[in-house]
C-alpha cells in the first residue's frame, strides 16, 4: 500500500492510530480517534477507517478490533487477544469477553502466549501479580504442580498457584488476606484453562 495513495486526512488518522497502538498496545476506539483529531463526530472517524480498510492500510481484526496490516507491524510484534472480566460459564476467548488486542514482542516470554488476561483482585499480590494487571497466558490443560495456573472452577475463572494433594487440588493464593481454595475434581468441575507466564502492568 502506498501512503501517496491516502488523503492527508486519512494519512493523519492512520499516523495517530500507529502511535497510539504503540503506547498502548491496542488500537484507539473511534471515539479516541475523533476526539484526539478533532474530528466533530464519531461518523467522521468511522468514514476515515472504513478507507483505510479499503486501502489495505489497516485490517480487521477477528476481535472486533482495527489492527495494522503484519508488514507495518514488524516482525517481532505478535497481536493477542485481550481478555476482560470473563462471564461465568462462557470460554475465556468468547467474544463477550474479549477487549481489544495487545501487542508484544514475541520473545519476551516462554512458552508462548495464546492470550492476555486482565487481573482482577489482589489475590496474587506476594507474587507481583496486581489488580488491573495483564497477565500473559500459555493455553494448555495440563501444568505442573507449583505453577501459577489459570484455572475453572465450575463457572468461575480464578488466578492462582496449583497444589495437587492425594487426588485433590488445591489452588493457593499469594496474600495472607486470602484463603486456599480446596477443589475436588469427582464432585467440582475443574479444569486448567492456561499457564501463567509473564506479565505486564501499564502506568
Amino acid at each position: 500500500m502506498n501512503l501517496d495513495d491516502l488523503t492527508a486526512n486519512q494519512r493523519r488518522v492512520l499516523e495517530h492510530i500507529r502511535d497510539y497502538a504503540a503506547e498502548h498496545g491496542r488500537p484507539p476506539t473511534l471515539r479516541e480517534i475523533a476526539e484526539a483529531l478533532g474530528f466533530a463526530r464519531h461518523s467522521s472517524a468511522q468514514d476515515y477507517v472504513e478507507a483505510l480498510v479499503r486501502k489495505g492500510a489497516l485490517e480487521r481484526s477477528p476481535h472486533r478490533g482495527l489492527r495494522l496490516p503484519s508488514r507495518s507491524r514488524g516482525p517481532a510484534v505478535t497481536m493477542l487477544p485481550l481478555v476482560g472480566r470473563v462471564a461465568a460459564g462462557s470460554p475465556i476467548l468468547a467474544t463477550e469477553n474479549i477487549e481489544g488486542e495487545f501487542g508484544i514482542d514475541a520473545s519476551l516470554f516462554r512458552p508462548r502466549p495464546d492470550y492476555f488476561l486482565r487481573v482482577v483482585g489482589l489475590s496474587m499480590r506476594d507474587a507481583g501479580i496486581l489488580d488491573g494487571d495483564f497477565i500473559a497466558v500459555h493455553r494448555t490443560n495440563t501444568a505442573d504442580d507449583g505453577r501459577i495456573v489459570v484455572a475453572r472452577i465450575d463457572e468461575d475463572v480464578t488466578v492462582k498457584t496449583l497444589e495437587r494433594r492425594q487426588g485433590r487440588i488445591r489452588l493457593l493464593p499469594a496474600n495472607p488476606d486470602f484463603a486456599p481454595i480446596d477443589v475436588d475434581p469427582e464432585r467440582t468441575p475443574f479444569a486448567i484453562e492456561g499457564l501463567y507466564v509473564g506479565m505486564i502492568r501499564r502506568t
